[in-house]
């Protein structure tokens, strides 16, 4: 479906859905934003989707970053994250994909307080919440075909750039040294991920706020 949606659609098009879709999410990365501690950035965001959905037509039009208030990508596995709560074991969810136990449940309040949601009727917000998923994953596609080719191991491969982004994230692209073993391994001096890595990140980077879970 998200490959018959990405060569059917003009990239206008989809990324009219993927600002629409952003708008809302604007929302919550507000919210987000001010329960981190990052005030000036929970306001730009409630800012954002004010004149957004004003005078960007519901979101339509993006004209917020043409003025120069900046988009952010946040949700509550990143709050948990700066509050201190570790990753715990890697999951990865049906649909969803790769994710933490942290960041799973972070992924089910993201989702109880989804404006999404509330859309009626109810067919209406079935549409919505189908669309999104589609277009999220069309979104991802340079990602998987990047990933089919980076490594052996794929699951291995996607495990670690995805532990890798979320740790930036957290962190807003400065995270703290990780504490280094005493003793390393007899595979601490061997390639761990191969040379082409940073293309996925910059491929998961590149793709819409949602898309990285």
């Amino acid at each position: 479906m998200a490959t018959a949606y990405h060569d059917t659609l003009p990239e206008e098009v989809r990324g009219r859905v993927r600002n629409f879709f952003g708008n809302i999410a604007d929302l919550f990365i507000g919210v987000n934003n001010m329960l981190q501690g990052k005030f000036e950035d929970g306001v730009t965001d409630w800012a954002r989707f004010a004149f957004n959905s004003t005078f960007g037509l519901l979101g339509l039009h993006d004209i917020c970053s043409d003025l120069g208030l900046e988009k952010h990508n946040e949700d509550f596995g990143q709050t948990f994250g700066r509050w201190g709560v570790g990753p715990g074991p890697y999951l990865v969810l049906p649909i969803l994909g790769s994710s933490t136990v942290r960041d799973g449940i972070g992924t089910g309040v993201d989702l109880y307080t989804d404006p999404v949601g509330d859309f009626r009727p109810i067919e209406l917000r079935n549409s919505a919440v189908v669309l999104r998923l589609v277009n999220t994953r069309a979104d991802l596609l340079d990602a998987s075909r990047i990933l089919e080719e980076a490594a052996l191991d794929k699951y291995t491969f996607q495990r670690d750039a995805y532990l890798q982004r979320r740790r930036s994230l957290i962190y807003d692209g400065q995270p703290p040294r990780e504490p280094q073993s005493a003793a390393p391994g007899p595979n601490a001096y061997l390639p761990q991920v191969p040379a082409n890595y940073g293309a996925v990140i910059a491929a998961l980077s590149d793709s819409s706020d949602e898309a990285h879970r």
